[in-house]
């Protein structure tokens, strides 16, 4: 296969000239290098991209409720996203007798739009370097803690003295590991309602089984609205909120794409660390992952199992599987395809070039000569102490519910007589609401019990209770917890607020309940034993990386570092293009059809059932002026894939072209390609794309909506 050159981009900290590099890129928009973005194909200017004083595409570009991407496609604030990030609200919208799931729901006009209280569309205003102003006052002697102690005090009084409209706010963010600082003005926009979405056996199509992984035909995609007050400025929700007017929206390009073809997708990708050493690659694969993957094996048999049984248990816990069973799988590609690249011996192979290059260099060999030995050192210390932690992390707070909730009560027990309880106590009693309504007491302790089983076998006995963990069923059918035994009264589960209101009833029955007790008893072993010690060991690692960070730049001047992601704004590029993985003699083609679909259709089945109407357009090849082709040869797309460096948090980001209109959206990557997070290879790593024909298709030809693409902007 033709090796892809990505000429990434940015006259960035500590870089010598630029060059196109084969490392991927996730870049700051306001340091585009539009030379090389031309080079690749684009047509429009990096100002078109991103210009905090006039519009520009970053003003169609919003953050979806904090941890997901989404786009303006009409001058009425209609907004794009991915059905996946926008799924939680489907499920909060759906019952037994209106399953948006496993139907649909498309709003007939702005009436019967639906609230979401919580969801939010935050758009970035300006971005400025504030490196200077936050280093002042630190020197490379000082201890890591007097640093940052430093550098948050800078940060308090920069976002403090910012100035900006009162429906601003800003933020500021590290970026190369601590070695630049950005700020960031934003408008948060808090009245998002839920427009359409089709039903999950479309914007879900294939499930676990075909997450992570290409071919794939699914038409994850889900419309919202921004509401804005009469003067289309950010408010709470309110009956007299109107449509809010952007600065700027994708228009839509339905002419058609080709393998080859320049995009770039732009959005808020979440976490990376491109520039960890060796060692920290070989503890991921050997330690981290491992764990992970070992946990959430348990726990997502035994939720499949009673999802598949019982329609009420597949809304309720639809949200909570999709989560546990994402990044279960995400970690095993990510594990395949760390090994497939050889990226520990890559990494081992570049830190040898780079302690040759320090030993031609006596200055840099002093400064910075220590850190690969110092690496080594201390992660071989934290090996023990990460699968302890992923242990505690996976077995007692991220896959129980009731685990996690009795470590609430813990803390809002010792928070008692401080002045922060009462706070906390209304924050509880939050939550608990919201868990409340979609938990199984039956289902959750089957899970919690192999869970713990889990916890009591694997976890080394001295980071366990003296005494043992002593959970049994009788521990779940005595706790409050569980809504079995009462509160002031009442069931938790069926009155939270009442069974808060009585402090005295309420303490009593906290340092009473048999799973707040236990679940106490291994928190104090674990944060003694386990999150202390690693913590001042990841002290140490964060203090050398950033030093690691700096080195590499300064030993390299002529390699390009893009900065990890952190989930703010970035631009990545790159071309349509398929790929070879190493288990399969034929080359992956970059782009799936729908009578692919049908061909992995199975009648009634959880994951590849279908829509009997969905399944007539096929037929009759009704594909409206969507389809490639034309008569007997006409096809419907439905995916694509390509270079761009894409990663969580990229969801719902919107795919353009060259000429800056929307081809398609964001939603996952190839299965091996998910080690991009810590080792980019252009050779196997693609970022999965809705075409936005087929989106065009699904509202025009399924769901009957036209009417909503009267109000887009749409490029036969």
């Amino acid at each position: 296969m033709k090796k892809l050159k990505l000429f990434v981009t940015g006259c960035l900290l500590f870089c010598g000239l630029a060059i196109g590099q084969e490392s991927g890129g996730m870049w700051i928009p306001t340091e585009l290098n539009e030379a090389e973005m031309k080079q690749m194909g684009m047509r429009i200017s990096a100002s078109d991209i991103f210009n905090p004083n006039a519009p520009s595409i970053n003003d169609a570009v919003a953050h979806f409720g904090g941890g997901c991407t989404s786009e303006v496609i009409s001058p009425q604030g209609l907004l794009l996203t991915n059905h996946h990030c926008g799924f939680g609200q489907i499920q909060k919208h759906s019952s037994l007798e209106n399953d948006y799931i496993k139907e649909w729901f498309w709003a007939k006009d702005h009436s019967e739009e639906l609230t979401n209280p919580g969801l939010t569309a935050t758009f970035i205003v300006d971005i400025q370097d504030v490196t200077d102003k936050i280093l002042q006052g630190t020197t490379q002697e000082m201890e890591e803690a007097q640093r940052q102690a430093v550098v948050n005090d800078n940060i308090d009084i920069i976002s403090a003295n910012t100035v900006k409209e009162p429906y601003q706010d800003v933020f500021i963010r590290a970026f190369y590991k601590g070695n630049k600082y950005y700020l960031f003005i934003t408008e948060t926009y808090r009245d998002v309602r839920l427009v359409g979405a089709p039903p999950s056996a479309i914007g879900n199509f294939g499930m676990d089984t075909d997450n992570w992984s290409w071919p794939r035909h699914v038409g994850d995609f889900a419309l919202f609205r921004i509401y804005a007050d009469k003067n289309n400025k950010p408010a709470e929700y309110s009956e007299d909120n109107v449509p809010y007017q952007p600065k700027h929206f994708l228009p839509i390009n339905a002419s058609g794409i080709k393998e080859g073809d320049f995009t770039f997708v732009f959005g808020f990708p979440g976490t990376t660390n491109e520039y960890l050493p060796a060692v920290a690659i070989e503890q991921i694969l050997e330690v981290t992952n491992p764990s992970r993957i070992g946990i959430r094996d348990v726990a997502l048999k035994i939720l499949m199992n009673k999802m598949k049984k019982d329609d009420a248990t597949r809304i309720k816990y639809a949200s909570k599987y999709a989560r546990i069973s994402n990044y279960h799988k995400k970690w095993t590609g990510e594990s395949l395809g760390l090994r497939k690249s050889n990226a520990v011996q890559k990494k081992k192979d570049y830190e040898a070039e780079f302690t040759e290059r320090l030993s031609q260099n006596p200055e840099l060999k002093a400064q910075y000569g220590h850190l690969l030995g110092e690496f080594n050192e201390l992660y071989a210390n934290s090996n023990k102490f990460e699968k302890a932690e992923n242990y505690f992390n996976e077995a007692i707070y991220g896959n129980s519910e009731t685990f996690r909730v009795a470590l609430l009560m813990s803390n809002l027990l010792k928070s008692y007589g401080s002045s922060n309880f009462s706070a906390l106590k209304e924050r509880y009693v939050n939550y608990l609401k919201g868990l409340y309504k979609n938990y199984d007491a039956d289902l959750d302790q089957e899970v919690s019990l192999a869970l713990i089983h889990l916890y009591k076998l694997d976890m080394p006995s001295e980071y366990q209770p003296a005494a043992g963990i002593q959970i049994t069923e009788d521990t779940f059918r005595n706790s409050f917890i569980t809504g079995k035994a009462e509160i002031n009264g009442v069931s938790i589960i069926e009155d939270t607020e009442k069974a808060f209101e009585n402090e005295i009833s309420l303490l009593t029955a906290l340092e009473n309940d048999p799973l707040v007790q236990q679940i106490s008893k291994i928190e104090e072993v674990y944060t003694e034993k386990v999150s202390i010690p690693r913590q001042a060991i990841q002290n140490q690692l964060n203090y050398l990386q950033r030093k690691y960070m700096k080195a590499q730049m300064e030993v390299f001047p002529d390699k390009l570092f893009f900065p990890d992601a952190n989930s703010t704004l970035r631009v990545t590029y790159g071309k349509i293009d398929g790929y070879k993985p190493d288990d399969r003699p034929e080359r992956y083609e970059p782009f799936t059809y729908l009578d692919e679909v049908m061909e992995k259709y199975i009648p009634g089945d959880y994951e590849f059932d279908l829509p009997a109407k969905l399944i007539e357009l096929e037929t009759k090849k009704d594909y409206g002026p969507y389809a490639v082709g034309k008569g007997k040869r006409a096809k419907m797309p439905v995916n694509f894939i390509a270079s761009n460096h894409t990663t969580g948090g990229n969801s719902g980001s919107p795919v353009l072209d060259k000429d800056g209109n929307l081809i398609g959206i964001n939603f996952d990557r190839v299965w091996e390609g998910t080690m991009s997070d810590l080792n980019y290879d252009p050779e196997i790593c693609r970022n999965i794309m809705v075409d936005v024909r087929y989106i065009l298709f699904i509202i025009d030809k399924f769901a009957n909506a036209n009417y909503l693409l009267d109000e887009m902007e749409i490029i036969r």
